[in-house]
């Protein structure tokens, strides 16, 4: 059985997911992992590739969850995007977050080019 953090989590990512459809953006893969990190969601977005982290919280109490996103998990999300990008023709990429706060009715925030790595 997962443990609760881990169904939230994936019920997050699906929200996501469906939210950027939504506005035009097409799945590629969920969840590409290395051994440097974890993608949650590449997606294309016209011809750019987009790596999008999404950040969940149920409560803004200790901060947004946009806000939880460490120094260290963007060198992680870099080093997995460039993993990613070794087996791509050169296109244009960008990070996009999405966070997701509250329980009953989510607030989704898309923030897109959330950093700029390349």
């Amino acid at each position: 059985m997962k443990a609760n953090h881990l169904i939230r989590g994936e019920q997050a990512e699906r929200l996501a997911c469906r939210h950027l459809q939504a506005e035009g953006l097409r799945l590629l893969e969920r969840n590409y992992r290395t051994k440097q990190g974890e993608i949650d969601l590449v997606m294309q977005d016209g011809n750019s590739l987009v790596f999008v982290e999404v950040r969940y919280r149920k409560s803004d109490i200790f901060g947004s969850a946009a806000e939880s996103i460490t120094a260290a998990k963007r060198a992680k999300l870099i080093a997995a995007a460039n993993h990613y990008l070794l087996r791509q023709a050169d296109r244009p990429s960008r990070f996009d977050v999405v966070a997701i706060s509250g329980d009953q009715s989510p607030g989704i925030e898309w923030i897109r080019n959330a950093f700029d790595a390349f």
